[in-house]
């Protein structure tokens, strides 16, 4: 099984928003202009599952334990159904289930809601899977955009579950396209990729889609695995993404950069860019900030992600960074800088009350030495992913001059005491000689 890297690295930056969204209040730190302010919290919005089923006539073909490969999506679908919590509202979208024809063109338009999203009847779900039978073409782009439409937009994510055998043949539209379309409409949308087939270009393909959105791939080896991982792929749809990111902008310049407050942020960054945030950090507090970049379509080797710390005026306060070699899929890094070492960069003062204290504006620069493969599209930018919190500073560690003084005095100690041991030994071994001699 292969799966995509950025699901875990969202999972725990999602998680660390939760905890320091309280940290902020406490630390009256200003609410994001997107935030609601007072009121009482709105009711959370159920989780929504889409899932779209291969049905064309490649899945006929029978190369799993056995079966072919519609019925062991069939009975893992059946065992999905049987198992949904009541909470989640799901539907069923088919792709190639309709149109038995050879005319492509509309071969390719054909993908129809089988089962809408909602509270699911059980009985009529599981029926409805039942009657499928491989039939067509494999529009999974157009496919896609239905499932997005099915599950409509809303503060809470939306799961797409996409099981096939083999890469689309209708583009255009062209699927990782589509998936890059959805995730920079900021609708919270996650695809999640499902093989039944294990040639590399299906397998590409299904990558460059999850990547593109967040989401995972699985290579499906057996029927088990196949129901294991969508009923996993559900359940989290529920549990994981409780806190979604907020969409920023950044800008090529700190004077005219997004301020941010604690949380999470989404946003786009092109190919060799530079993007610039700023945070307002009070004496007293570190800020501590990771960066995610999802390579959600092909590029050049030899490749890193910066993120930089930096006064308003542009000095370097810290730098994180991480470097590849074209093995993975998302890369991260992470920073922490106190104002304790802050040399004199404070950028307001208090006037108004003498028990305020100076801020200082630290400007996060998130620059990347990506490079297109021939032939791939650069827009829209590379997903990205920032984490800001802010916490009380960590107490200075003790002084470096005290730890290499003690570190020089252990040296000399321990010299001196080898010497001594030689000098010994050696007059001993001198003195037996000796007196072997005159015996």
């Amino acid at each position: 099984m292969t799966t995509g890297r950025r699901p875990t690295t969202r999972l725990g930056s999602l998680l660390a928003a939760a905890a320091i969204t309280g940290a902020s209040l406490l630390l009256g730190l200003p609410a994001h202009a997107d935030e609601p302010s007072g009121g009482s919290a709105a009711p959370k919005e159920a989780p929504k599952v889409d899932l779209i089923l291969d049905v064309s006539g490649s899945m006929g073909a029978t190369d799993i334990q056995g079966k072919s490969r519609i019925s062991v999506a069939q009975q893992s679908i059946d065992e999905v159904i049987d198992a949904l919590p009541a909470e989640t509202d799901f539907g069923i979208r088919t792709l190639g289930a309709n149109y038995p024809g050879t005319d492509k063109t509309a071969g390719c338009q054909d993908t129809k809601q089988l089962f809408p999203v909602g509270k699911t009847n059980k009985v009529e779900a599981k029926t409805a899977v039942a009657t499928l039978r491989p039939t067509g073409w494999t529009p999974i782009g157009l496919a896609l955009r239905g499932a997005a439409q099915d599950l409509g937009k809303g503060d809470g994510t939306r799961r797409i579950v996409l099981i096939t055998d083999g890469e689309d043949d209708c583009s255009p539209p062209d699927p990782c396209d589509v998936a890059r379309e959805l995730a920079a409409q900021g609708i919270h949308l996650v695809v999640d990729t499902l093989g039944l087939a294990h040639d590399d270009k299906t397998r590409q393909q299904l990558l460059c889609i999850a990547n593109a959105t967040g989401g995972t791939y699985t290579d499906v080896r057996s029927q088990d695995q196949l129901t294991n991982k969508v009923k996993q792929l559900i359940d989290r749809s529920d549990d994981t993404y409780t806190v979604n990111p907020v969409k920023t902008a950044g800008t090529d310049k700190c004077e005219s950069a997004p301020v941010l407050a604690p949380g999470v942020y989404s946003d786009r960054e092109k190919f060799s860019e530079h993007r610039v945030y700023k945070v307002p950090v009070k004496s007293g507090q570190e800020l501590r900030a990771s960066v995610s970049v999802a390579l959600d379509r092909a590029v050049a080797r030899d490749y890193g992600v910066l993120l930089q710390a930096t006064s308003a005026t542009g000095q370097e306060l810290v730098r994180g960074a991480d470097a590849d070699n074209g093995r993975s899929d998302v890369i991260s890094t992470g920073l922490r800088w106190s104002t304790n070492d802050s040399k004199g960069y404070v950028t307001t003062t208090p006037t108004a009350s003498a028990s305020a204290k100076p801020e200082t504006t630290v400007c996060l620069v998130v620059s990347n030495s990506l490079a297109p493969q021939p032939g791939v599209q650069a827009d829209p930018g590379l997903p990205l992913e920032l984490t800001v919190d802010l916490a009380s500073a960590s107490p200075a560690p003790e002084g470096a001059a005290m730890g290499l003084g003690r570190g020089w005095i252990l040296l000399l100690t321990l010299t001196g005491a080898g010497l001594l041991t030689g000098l010994v030994f050696g007059w001993i071994a001198r003195w037996r000689i000796a007196v072997w001699r005159e015996n």
